[in-house]
């Protein structure tokens, strides 16, 4: 093989490389939601509910496995296992939190003030007796 063998194989090679390493650079990155379900995973409510979010979420684009993951932990009526998960989703430092219920933003508020909660079903967590969000770093 002469140089201009060589010169003309790594041209094309790296011709070959360049959509690859294009399409690389390009991949999101994945987000990570968090769900607190104060239930059991056979309770005949959530199946709906949770196929709703999921469906929403792909109509925004967002894709299970590609742009984004999603960690449910099903807790039931137990005081003990919602705390429990609670702090388990907050130690995996998702982007966001969804809680359903009083008993699980309340949870999820003791274990971190970081992660964003959102609570699409809740009565007032603050007048339930879950501690108060912070704003602008002070109780309100």
């Amino acid at each position: 093989m002469n140089r201009r063998e060589v010169i003309t194989l790594l041209r094309g090679s790296a011709a070959a490389a360049w959509p690859l390493a294009a399409r690389a650079q390009q991949s999101e990155p994945i987000r990570r939601i968090g769900v607190l379900l104060p239930a059991s995973a056979d309770d005949s409510q959530f199946p709906t509910w949770i196929g709703a979010f999921l469906q929403a979420l792909a109509l925004s684009g967002w894709i299970i496995g590609r742009n984004v993951r999603i960690d449910t932990r099903w807790a039931g009526a137990n005081a003990d296992a919602i705390r429990r998960h609670a702090a388990e989703l907050a130690a995996l430092a998702p982007d966001v939190i969804v809680a359903h219920g009083n008993a699980a933003v309340g949870a999820l508020l003791q274990v971190t003030r970081t992660v964003p909660i959102v609570f699409p079903v809740s009565g007032d967590p603050v007048a339930t007796g879950s501690p108060q969000p912070l704003r602008n770093g002070n109780r309100e």
